[in-house]
């Protein structure tokens, strides 16, 4: 399946060799995105880290601006009565799942009349006769049936084929209550395994339809539906676009539209936009509806109305563009200061998406002052995702023009980096080593110096045991940056050696280099050689010499201990000498 995979990456490109007296020419390094899922199951992980975290974002900052935002549409009012609360098939705190059934009103199992398998055929006879009193009760009695979510319920069902007789139910545009659970009982097969099933059966185009209802609680089911079938195969989701679905939905969001309704409709958006929409889908209509959704006060709406911004960026052609030019960015940036990690998550990840564009999308986002809300997120106790999300949204920022670097610097970010790069965990030291190798590869002497005076050399050398070709070429390439605008200190030395490589050589980091010498990667050895003999030439020399006079030593000492022995008597295994 085909899920959002762009390749952009902002680590490095192939570099040309040169001769050691020479730095080679570095090209142009490509941004990096970030992470996205490549599965549906991934985007859960990520949902339920969020919930699992949510408590630990709102100890770390209270979110004064979103709890004064208002929403743009209607305050909640009471639920609609036919619905019920949607039921988690993999329960998921505060996030909804991208598959919902709907149950029998909270009532426990124990107590629902849920008829017997054992009537099945009597319900398909009552279903299938042409008297609509009869093909409402059996249409009932199969919800019911479906309410317990038990598969081999599902299975029989399916195995019934019944599936086609309730998507003719859903065009009895005169019996608004058979349509009702007609859509219901698909609603919930949809959220089984079985969704393609719902998909070819002919419901689609009838949901369609019924998303220009006049019932307001049949249009709301049939959104659940039409949800429940984006949150499958993209080939699922591919059929509501054949079928015209999105422009109906979008006309779901208006301002009089009721606060239930509306979470669900924009949870089924979220789900339609989740795998990479097809060329012909137009953004711009569904980024106009996000632009009023990410004002909401509601947290689930504004969650799921995040995650669809993260979905479109993860598209295609000029998707980053698009999102920059519905003006969402302002208020995105504003959210990373949320309380909840439900909404925080997703804001992050967008955000990370639009900062692995070019150098002029990128300096919107500092504009917008992404920089002063990501020193806050990397000095105070944010969860590692979290964090981890921050540091590579910064190194795509340091990867950038030397301006940008200065903006990193000015925010006061550096120093929070190199403290987690000391100390967090491997995946976020990764990052944050990222972030600092493309600020030393590519600052100014005076960028260079402020690295250096912040602490970054030790931690930088250790980067060069990390299991990351790329990362260790861009750290190399960091040092070497950083050892050029180290030439210009030899004058104050008494030893009249490179400052900076000394440091280097007193924290290990020459040991370390040398190590790197046997590595595969020819570009990395190849950029050591020219390190290694630009700057410690005369120590690497000299320790060739020791290493060569301590082989010759041993050697001879082999060849002797060989000549002694060979004028001892022969000593059988036994020790004891044979007579003659």
């Amino acid at each position: 399946m085909e899920y959002c995979g762009c390749s952009l990456d902002r680590r490095n490109s192939a570099h040309l060799s040169s001769s050691p007296a020479c730095p080679a020419p570095r090209a142009v390094r490509p941004r990096r995105r970030a992470a996205e899922p490549t599965s549906r199951a991934s985007t859960k992980a990520a949902r339920a880290a969020a919930a699992r975290t949510a408590s630990a974002v709102s100890n770390a900052t209270p979110d004064s601006s979103s709890a004064a935002a208002t929403s743009p549409l209607a305050p909640s009012p009471p639920p609609i009565p036919l619905l019920l609360p949607p039921k988690q098939l993999h329960p998921r705190p505060a996030l909804p799942p991208r598959r919902r059934t709907q149950q029998l009103h909270g009532m426990p199992t124990s107590q629902r009349c849920v008829p017997r398998l054992e009537g099945l055929s009597e319900l398909i006879d009552k279903l299938c006769s042409d008297d609509t009193t009869s093909q409402l009760e059996a249409t009932v009695q199969f919800r019911k049936l479906l309410s317990d979510e038990k598969n081999s319920t599902v299975i029989k069902i399916i195995r019934a084929d019944v599936l086609p007789r309730f998507a003719e139910f859903l065009s009895r545009h005169g019996l608004p209550q058979l349509q009702m659970e007609a859509a219901w009982v698909l609603t919930n097969i949809a959220a089984s395994d079985y969704t393609l099933l719902v998909a070819e059966c002919g419901a689609v185009p009838r949901l369609v339809e019924l998303l220009e209802s006049p019932n307001a609680n049949i249009r709301h089911q049939a959104i659940w539906c039409v949800g429940n079938i984006a949150a499958d195969l993209p080939s699922c989701r591919d059929i509501l676009f054949e079928h015209g679905t999105l422009m109906p939905l979008l006309s779901q969001f208006r301002e009089d539209m009721k606060i239930p309704v509306l979470r669900t409709a924009i949870w089924a958006l979220s789900n339609l936009c989740f795998a990479k929409l097809p060329a012909e889908v137009q953004v711009k209509p569904i980024l106009e509806i996000i632009g009023q959704l990410i004002h909401s006060a509601d947290e689930k709406i504004l969650a799921d109305a995040c995650w669809t911004v993260y979905y479109i960026c993860c598209g295609i052609g000029d998707a980053v563009q698009d999102v920059l030019d519905a003006g969402v960015c302002p208020r995105l940036v504003n959210l990373l200061m949320h309380a909840s990690a439900n909404v925080l998550l997703p804001v992050i990840m967008a955000l990370a998406r639009i900062s692995a564009g070019d150098d002029t999308q990128v300096e919107v986002l500092i504009e917008n002052g992404i920089l002063n809300c990501l020193a806050q997120l990397l000095a105070r106790n944010y969860p590692q995702n979290i964090k981890k999300q921050a540091c590579l949204i910064v190194s795509n920022i340091t990867a950038g023009s030397k301006d940008q670097i200065q903006a990193v610097i000015d925010a006061g970010i550096v120093s929070p980096l190199i403290v987690l790069l000391r100390t967090s965990e491997a995946d976020i030291k990764e990052e944050a080593a990222w972030a600092i190798s493309n600020a030393a590869s590519s600052g100014s002497s005076d960028q260079i110096q402020y690295l250096v005076s912040r602490g970054c050399l030790e931690p930088l050398c250790s980067v060069l045991t990390y299991n990351d070709p790329d990362l260790v070429y861009t750290c190399l390439e960091g040092l070497e940056n950083i050892l050029q605008a180290g030439e210009a200190g030899k004058k104050g030395e008494e030893s009249g050696m490179n400052p900076y490589a000394q440091f280097i050589l007193e924290c290990g980091g020459l040991e370390k280099l040398e190590d790197l010498q046997d590595v595969e990667s020819e570009r990395i050895y190849e950029l050591v050689m020219r390190l290694l003999q630009g700057y410690w030439v005369e120590i690497v020399s000299e320790s060739d010499d020791q290493n060569v006079a301590a082989g010759s030593s041993d050697l001879a000492g082999t060849v002797e201990t060989t000549s002694e022995d060979a004028a001892q008597p022969s000593v059988p295994p036994s020790g004891v000498e044979e007579a003659d």
